[in-house]
C-alpha cells in the first residue's frame, strides 16, 4: 500500500515553474502506488498569524476561521508534505513563510513526516539557495520525527516553462517515484 502525499505550492503564477515541478513529481508518486494532492496556496485564504496565542488556549484552535485549519488537518494526516517554493531574494516566498507561521497552533501535532523540497529561481548557483533550504530545515526542525527526503534544485528558471529544459524536471519526477 503506497503513502499519503501532501504537495504544496506556494507560487502565486498557475502553471510556471513551481507547480511543474509539483506536477512532476507527482507524476512520478503517483506511478509509484502513492496517493497525492497539490494543494495550491494562491488558491486559499490563510490569514497571518496574530501572535495572540489563542490557540495555545483554546487547545489548537486558531481565532482565524481561514483555509488553514483544513490545510493542518491534511498536514497532519498525510505521510509525506513536499514543499515548492519560487526563490524570491535568496528566500521562500511570503505564502510558503506564511505558511509555516500559521502552523504554530498545532505544529506539535505534524509528527512522523517524510518532507521534500523543491525550490525555482532565475539564479543557476545551487548554493545561493541553501538559506531557502534553511527555512524550511527550520520548520521542519520543530516537528518531531520530520525526516528530509530530498531536495530538487530548479535553478536558472526565469521565464514560465523554463524549468522543463533544466535536469529538475526529470529529478522531481525521480523524487516523487522514489516515495
Amino acid at each position: 500500500m503506497g503513502k499519503k502525499v501532501l504537495i504544496i505550492s506556494s507560487s502565486p503564477r498557475k502553471s510556471g515553474n513551481t507547480d511543474i515541478l509539483c506536477e512532476r513529481f507527482a507524476e512520478g508518486a503517483v506511478e509509484s502506488g502513492n496517493e497525492t494532492e497539490t494543494i495550491y496556496l494562491r488558491e486559499k485564504n490563510i490569514g497571518n498569524c496574530l501572535a495572540c496565542d489563542s490557540c495555545k488556549r483554546n487547545g489548537g484552535q486558531c481565532i482565524r476561521k481561514d483555509d488553514m485549519e483544513d490545510i493542518l488537518q491534511k498536514m497532519m494526516a498525510y505521510d509525506v508534505i513536499a514543499m515548492a517554493t519560487p526563490v524570491y531574494f535568496y528566500n521562500m516566498n511570503a505564502q510558503m513563510k506564511n505558511l509555516i507561521d500559521r502552523t504554530y497552533s498545532r505544529y506539535l501535532e505534524i509528527k512522523d513526516k517524510e518532507f521534500y523540497f523543491m525550490v525555482t529561481a532565475a539564479d543557476d548557483d545551487i548554493s545561493t539557495m541553501e538559506r531557502t533550504i534553511e527555512g524550511f530545515r527550520g520548520f521542519t526542525y520543530c516537528l518531531e520525527g520530520a525526516v528530509e527526503k530530498g531536495i530538487v534544485y530548479g535553478i536558472g528558471s526565469w521565464n514560465k516553462g523554463d524549468v522543463k529544459a533544466s535536469s529538475a524536471y526529470d529529478e522531481a519526477y525521480g523524487m516523487g517515484r522514489s516515495i
